[in-house]
């Protein structure tokens, strides 16, 4: 699985589809908008929040994509005639050989609740914590779902820190992980170095820069 940061929580993962998370582009991000937004088979919004919503709908128009998120963000996207498939934290929805696992995040949104996503694609899991402080249910998804790769962010304030996020890989039993959301804004500057230094030898930090990407075996 191929998978791509666009800077800040937005992220592809490419294999059997096309799945685009968070497509909020900016700051360092923002001239990858036109060529990472194409042949995607779906979008999921993590919340709704404008950071995370981003440019969603507009995406699942230009590629008749169907969008994946809570309940309440699935009727706003239908009211605009997108296909959409509305979810709840604990449920899961499979289709087209992907399974969407919609989990805990604590946060808050403008509209419905946030959440964050374990997706399951070509044998690989793939969690994406959306925006969340540490919590304790990590624990229950990492006993659950064991995640190859997690998504961590990283940038406080907002979110977790680099000092909660390393006891969330330990909470996950995750096996290598990428941090997201920081430096796009001043309050959320952070250093990634720093965060891999305190995750230590308890799973392989992947740092790459937006526009870069990994491969997941």
């Amino acid at each position: 699985m191929k998978i791509t940061w666009l800077g800040h929580s937005a992220v592809k993962l490419e294999a059997d589809k096309t799945i685009l998370i968070d497509p909020f582009f900016a700051g360092p991000s923002q001239n990858l908008k036109a060529n990472q937004r194409q042949g995607i088979d779906f979008v999921a919004v993590t919340h709704g929040h404008g950071d995370h919503i981003g440019d969603a709908f507009e995406i699942c128009k230009e590629n008749n994509a169907t969008f994946i998120g809570g309940a309440e963000l699935a009727d706003e996207a239908e009211k605009f005639g997108l296909k959409a498939l509305g979810m709840n934290i604990g449920g899961k929805i499979a289709v087209g050989g992907v399974v969407f696992n919609m989990v805990f995040a604590a946060h808050s949104a403008n509209i419905g609740s946030p959440a964050g996503f374990v997706i399951e694609m070509n044998g690989l899991k793939v969690y994406h914590a959306g925006d969340t402080g540490l919590t304790l249910e990590m624990k229950l998804i990492g006993e659950l779902f064991k995640p190859d790769l997690s998504l961590l962010p990283i940038g406080d304030t907002y979110t977790m820190g680099a000092d909660m996020a390393a006891i969330a890989v330990d909470y996950l039993q995750t096996k290598k992980v990428i941090p997201i959301h920081y430096n796009t804004f001043p309050a959320i500057n952070a250093d990634p170095n720093v965060f891999k230094k305190k995750v230590g030898a308890k799973a392989e930090v992947i740092l790459i820069a937006p526009g870069d990407h990994f491969e997941l075996k």
